[in-house]
């Protein structure tokens, strides 16, 4: 008798371990749909540093001390860069410019970039430097542009100012508002055809 009940406890006991087991089920869309609700990022990185290459060439390289995935949002997927980014992109010569700002966030659609506070756009090539406070950034067209102030410091000029449009390389810059020192030729003509 006693092996008789102790086989009973036993069956019961696998029983409601695995009742218990299949009844914690969640499928993939209700925690995406939670995670969304709550405003929570569906991934959580750290420390990253990601390298993005195209047929063994090294095209951009990502830095960041933590990235939020925002995947899940229907309408505006993003991730978010809360705690900083740098972002080096290298063409096919080997020229790199670099993208740097406290706060960061790319919409996966669209590919257009929103960094704030402290932007730096650095070419290295030929040591252009553009600071600003606000700076949006096509991922598609290679284009940057603000409207808040800004100091862009290349070779021969020196130019400040508010509203700002730019390819990403800042070889071909227009300008609203601008102020500085901008060299022109004996003709008065600005020497740097590029400016506009």
């Amino acid at each position: 008798m006693f092996k008789v009940v102790n086989f009973c406890v036993k069956f019961f006991a696998v029983i409601l371990i695995v009742a218990l087991l299949f009844s914690c089920g969640n499928n993939i869309k209700e925690v995406q749909d939670f995670l969304a609700e709550k405003n929570l990022p569906i991934g959580v990185a750290h420390d990253v540093y990601l390298i993005h290459t195209d047929s063994g060439r090294v095209q951009t390289k990502l830095l960041t001390p933590l990235m939020n995935d925002f995947a899940n949002r229907k309408e505006h997927p993003y991730q978010e860069f809360p705690e900083g980014i740098e972002v080096t992109n290298y063409d096919e010569l080997g020229d790199s410019i670099t993208l740097i700002g406290d706060y960061a966030k790319t919409y996966s659609k669209t590919l257009i970039s929103e960094v704030k506070g402290n932007v730096v756009v650095i070419n290295h090539k030929d040591n252009s430097k553009l600071y600003t406070e606000q700076l949006f950034w096509d991922q598609k067209t290679h284009y940057i542009y603000t409207e808040k102030a800004f100091r862009l410091y290349r070779k021969l000029d020196s130019i400040k100012g508010s509203g700002f449009e730019s390819n990403e390389d800042l070889s071909k810059v227009i300008t609203s508002n601008p102020s500085g020192v901008v060299y022109v030729n004996e003709s008065n003509e600005v020497a740097d055809e590029n400016i506009k």
